[in-house]
């Protein structure tokens, strides 16, 4: 495995012209070069997948993706990582500027320095491989503010790293697109860090795209303050390899959050979501819905955990896992639990599995409609709910459309 060899080969010279954190990272993952499969977020990962994602050259180097939406929409700001351009905008309403280095720094060594090293394996690879010009820190602050779209892309043959870093000040509210593309046959690492001030509102959506062999590794670390709201939209796609770790953490509870999301897998793929929401204060609120979609010899995997200590009281929290499985031969895995400490709050979960709907399917064909169109209709109707959560207009990503055309 190309990248591992690099952490685990000894030479001394690997760490020069490094910054201090990828030093410090480089040391914990010499002591722990790969997952171990034991551990619950890790067991049901693919082996040969997972060795694939972690077999390309590693490249810093950037280039201007494909990107199937439309460019010409008024009122977004679109920022490229990687593309080290400077973001410093400012309007009579609001401001988005960039973090300096030195915060970045040492925001991203308290990160390290807190987490355990076993279930932060995903951030600590790319925090020791990602340069300067591929870590993107913004302070967004105030109201009306545009759009944003942030690009992230691989490259085709090479692995490519790189990390975001938003500080959303008290009383904002902002609309965050996040977009992941993966080149054919290549390999992306993205982190992402979203700290929301008190009173602040957040709609974000995250949206995976890849190509043929393309592989993601994309951790999400969320930290909500008093009175927050973060409202978050995933959709996975068209990866061989995909996964998504969601951390978020209501640091002093009093703090809504709300989670939409979904991944679709055909062939032989395997993607994954693994969900880990810790409520550390009281009267917090979740409303979480993943749904799986699995079709030929493909695997689908969930994985959710809500953790409630005694100082969480009153915590209002559900986690509801939907699958829908299209093939005899593909495969869904599902497991949301609650971790419950504290005696007085309102907390739910359960999963389903299921096919489509026969007599759903038998009605529209007896009113006319081909079994393919019986079949589009109802998986519109399934990919719609998780669709018109993201926020983002149609205007901007026909998503509906690029679903159905790659079912």
């Amino acid at each position: 495995m190309n990248i591992i060899e690099r952490i685990t080969k000894g030479d001394e010279n690997i760490s020069d012209n490094k910054s201090n954190l990828q030093k410090i990272t480089l040391e914990k993952l010499r002591a722990n070069p790969i997952p171990n499969s034991k551990n619950e977020i890790w067991r049901q990962t693919n082996k040969s997948k997972f060795s694939r994602f972690l077999n390309y050259k590693f490249s810093n180097d950037f280039y201007y993706p494909q990107i199937p939406g439309h460019s010409k929409i008024e009122n977004i700001c679109r920022i490229f990582i990687g593309e080290n351009k400077k973001v410093n905008l400012k309007e009579r309403n609001w401001e988005i500027k960039e973090l300096d280095e030195k915060e970045i720094l040492k925001f991203l060594q308290q990160k390290i320095f807190k987490s355990d090293d076993t279930k932060n394996w995903s951030n600590l690879l790319n925090h020791f491989l990602t340069d300067k010009k591929n870590i993107v820190g913004l302070n967004i602050s105030g109201k009306e503010i545009p759009h944003l779209e942030i690009i992230c892309n691989s490259i085709n043959n090479f692995f490519n790293s790189k990390t975001l870093i938003i500080k959303i000040e008290e009383g904002t509210s902002a609309n965050i697109s996040q977009i992941n593309i993966g080149d054919k046959n290549s390999a992306l690492s993205i982190s992402s860090y979203i700290n929301i001030g008190e009173e602040s509102v957040v709609n974000h959506g995250i949206i995976s795209y890849g190509k043929n062999s393309s592989h993601i590794i994309s951790t999400l670390n969320v930290s909500q303050h008093k009175h927050s709201e973060y409202n978050l939209g995933s959709l996975q796609f068209e990866y061989d390899f995909g996964r998504l770790e969601i951390n978020i953490n209501q640091v002093e509870g009093n703090a809504k959050t709300n989670i939409k999301g979904i991944q679709i897998t055909k062939n032989n793929e395997q993607i994954s979501t693994y969900a880990n929401i810790a409520f550390n204060g009281p009267n917090g609120f979740l409303d979480q819905l993943n749904k799986s979609l699995a079709n030929d010899r493909s695997h689908s995997v969930f994985e959710g955990l809500i953790i409630v200590p005694q100082i969480a009281q009153r915590t209002d929290a559900s986690q509801l896992s939907r699958n829908l499985l299209l093939s005899n031969y593909a495969k869904i895995d599902t497991k949301p639990q609650l971790e419950i400490v504290a005696d007085d709050v309102k907390c739910m979960h359960g999963a389903t599995i299921s096919q489509l709907n026969e007599d759903e399917v038998f009605y529209m064909r007896s009113r006319g409609l081909t079994l393919e169109q019986a079949s589009q209709l109802q998986l519109r109707s399934y990919y719609q709910e998780i669709i018109s959560f993201l926020p983002i207009s149609k205007e901007r990503w026909d998503l509906l459309a690029l679903l159905l055309k790659d079912k």
